[in-house]
This record gives structure tokens, C-alpha cells and sequence, in this order.
């Protein structure tokens, strides 16, 4: 390969990593030098970019590999009784309370941890 291809498949991939940046967790990017710019049987064209299942971006930097980053901005400040779901089709980002991920946690309200009986101990002082 040229060494003008090798410098331009250098810069997508460095402006990959440098893009991926925010103000949550930093984003993680890849870049695999044996992939093919295949995905779900489409082939795919030198800077065509496409969505894996696992919510990442992928760029076609054909024939030097394929580079991919995260899209999902992570929160990296809540609570230790809540955590983070992902949805894998809709790459939609939501806390929900350990105890029961039915219910959403708030971090900014004034609700305590429930599995450790917390919720109930603060009624019990105001009471």
C-alpha cells in the first residue's frame, strides 16, 4: 500500500478517536486491521459508515481495516443503587434502580437506596 493511503486511513482513524469525545465517559473506539467492510452480508465502500448491533459506528477504511466507536453517551455520576441499561436496537441510555429495574432512578431527587432499607429509615426520622 502507498504511503498516501496509509496516512489518509491514519487520519479517519485519529478523527475517529478525537470525535468520540464528550462530556460523559469517554467513548470507546476500535479499529481492526484484518476486518472487512462487511456487515449483515452489505458490503461497504471506502467511508461508508454503518450501525452494528452493539450500538458502535462503523467507518470502512478499506483496505486498511474498519474503525469503530461507541455512540452511546455513558453517565458516569449516579448513585451506586442505580444502573445503566442500554437498548440494543434503539441505543437508548436509562438508569434504573438496582433493586427493581422496573422503576427509574433520579439521582437528583431525594430518594435513598431501597435495598438496604434506607427509604425506610429516612420515613422513620421525619415521622
Amino acid at each position: 500500500m502507498e504511503l498516501a493511503g496509509v496516512n489518509w486511513a491514519l487520519a479517519v482513524v485519529g478523527f475517529l478517536l478525537w470525535s468520540s469525545g464528550g462530556s460523559a465517559a469517554p467513548m470507546e473506539c476500535h479499529f481492526n486491521s484484518r476486518a472487512l467492510c462487511v456487515f449483515e452480508g452489505r458490503h461497504y465502500s471506502l467511508g461508508e459508515t454503518w450501525m452494528d448491533n452493539a450500538c458502535m459506528q462503523c467507518t470502512c477504511l478499506h483496505p486498511v481495516g474498519v474503525g469503530c466507536c461507541e455512540t452511546v453517551h455513558r453517565p458516569v455520576d449516579f448513585p451506586a443503587w442505580c444502573e445503566l441499561r442500554v437498548e440494543p436496537v434503539t441505543c437508548k441510555v436509562s438508569l434504573v434502580q438496582t433493586a427493581d429495574t422496573r422503576l427509574p432512578c433520579s439521582p437528583g431527587e431525594d430518594i435513598k437506596d431501597p435495598s438496604h432499607g434506607s427509604l425506610q429509615l429516612q420515613q422513620q426520622l421525619e415521622g
